[in-house]
């Protein structure tokens, strides 16, 4: 009886709903075009500077982090195939508070912190190659208009602009790593560089590992658009595990390529390493490069942004956890409408309250990393209480070497949001940032659910 009535309800869904047209390739853009923004490009740089060669140890660190967190987000996502991703598997794990929560302050928050920093380093980047050619903010908000538009015409669009951005954007930072390394192989810089002392912070170079981290979140994004993906159960766990291998070799060689020509404590110290890079490189036509890079990596993440935040809102909204506005799709492009444009609107809000503050900034993406951390503690959270709820029930994914990959997330996670930036006066400054927008969201979340919703905090819904 269970199977007969499943087979029509799921075709209506898939008739009202969504409209499967995504493959791997669009997957992969995601993963990777979501993940390598300016944010990182600058952040990566910083964590060069501090630890020379040294850094490939929190980097490969954070990668096997980043795997975990793709094993995890992968089985949840193929058990619990629904938009709302991680609030979807987290109301079935352990109950609609965690579900808010993780979701409204991993994802829906972090919009707030990160999108806005990356268009306020791309309005920077033009603002400096271009001095006086555009308005402030002029770049910042036409970016992400256009973007808004784009994402309001539908999936198809979406996809297409992706896979070419993410493409582009690769390749420009490939081109540039190599290009340093040759020119500097030519000059003699690699025998300096092996002979020299590779690791200059020793064991505290671990503490860097909440930096590098921020180098690989946000392939989870792909799991949002599993209503819309052709054959999820390969698509899904192959984009993530494939784009995050791409992004730790394009990271290393862009790493690398900076340490052969640009002096440590430049790399540290500028609050701009990636135009100095660039420049240091190409000289004046590096000006030009970099803005290419800036442009595709900026449009890149606001783009995948634009399309899995508000889907994670509509699968929200019909369970119940949103307003229900957010259900609202567009008759003919079936896309989120409301979600599209709330989104948007809180982008765009802290660009205006911030300004073009490099500092500020900088702590914008570091109290984004945070409250991302703690998303993917929840998310390893989920696959362990619905392993021992459920063990029986098939998965079309299952983690390798279960628990080890939780275990071992969680515990990186924790070590990393601790170590969250190597100065105490930051991480006074991202702890309180961080804390105070938790604080908010939990308030939020526990009125909504006992005022509206009248259930209880922690109790887990069916499966």
């Amino acid at each position: 009886m269970t199977a007969s009535t499943s087979v029509p309800a799921a075709a209506q869904h898939d008739n009202a709903g969504f409209r499967r047209v995504l493959g791997l390739g669009s997957l992969l853009a995601v993963a990777v075009g979501l993940v390598v923004s300016q944010g990182v490009m600058v952040m990566m740089l910083q964590g060069v500077g501090a630890a020379g060669l040294g850094f490939i140890v929190p980097l490969a660190l954070a990668y096997l982090l980043a795997l975990s967190y793709a094993f995890s987000f992968s089985e949840l996502a193929l058990l619990v195939p629904r938009a709302g991703s991680l609030s979807s598997y987290t109301e079935v794990a352990l109950g609609h508070f965690p579900a808010i929560l993780a979701t409204f302050s991993g994802y829906v928050v972090v919009a707030m912190f990160a999108l806005s920093a990356e268009l306020l380093l791309l309005d920077l980047i033009v603002g400096k190659v271009y001095p006086g050619v555009f308005p402030q903010y002029s770049v910042a908000f036409g970016v992400l208009a256009l973007f808004t538009v784009l994402n309001l015409m539908g999936i198809d669009i979406f996809a297409k602009l992706q896979s070419a951005m993410a493409v582009v954007m690769v390749i420009v930072l490939l081109i540039l790593g190599l290009a340093a390394i040759s020119e500097g192989h030519a000059e003699g810089v690699t025998t300096t560089l092996l002979q020299g002392d590779w690791n200059p912070m020793g064991a505290g170079v671990l503490a860097l590992t909440a930096m590098a981290v921020w180098g690989f979140v946000g392939a989870e994004f792909v799991c949002s658009l599993v209503e819309e993906t052709r054959k999820p159960e390969r698509n899904i766990p192959r984009s993530m595990t494939i784009g995050l291998t791409v992004i730790f070799a394009t990271i290393g060689l862009y790493g690398l390529g900076a340490l052969f020509l640009v002096p440590r404590e430049a790399l540290s110290s500028d609050a701009l390493p990636h135009y100095l890079f660039a420049t240091t490189v190409f000289g004046k036509t590096g000006e030009v490069f970099l803005v290419i890079a800036a442009v595709t990596a900026t449009c890149s993440t606001l783009n995948t942004s634009l399309a899995a935040i508000p889907r994670m809102l509509y699968g929200m909204a019909c369970n119940g956890q949103a307003f229900p506005q957010f259900k609202l799709l567009s008759p003919r492009a079936r896309t989120p409408w409301v979600a599209v444009l709330f989104v948007a609107a809180i982008t765009g809000l802290p660009v205006l309250l911030m300004g073009q503050d490099a500092a500020a900034i900088n702590l914008l993406l570091l109290s984004a990393a945070l409250a991302w951390l703690l998303a993917y503690i929840i998310v390893h959270l989920d696959v362990i209480a619905l392993r021992r709820r459920y063990p029986h029930l098939p998965r079309p994914f299952r983690t390798p070497f279960y628990p080890l990959p939780q275990l071992f997330g969680i515990g990186g996670m924790l070590y990393a949001i601790w170590n969250a930036s190597p100065s105490p006066e930051m991480n006074l400054k991202i702890f309180g940032t961080a804390g105070v927008v938790l604080a908010v969201v939990s308030l939020i979340a526990v009125a909504w659910i006992k005022g509206v919703m009248k259930k209880p905090l922690f109790r887990p819904e069916p499966l």
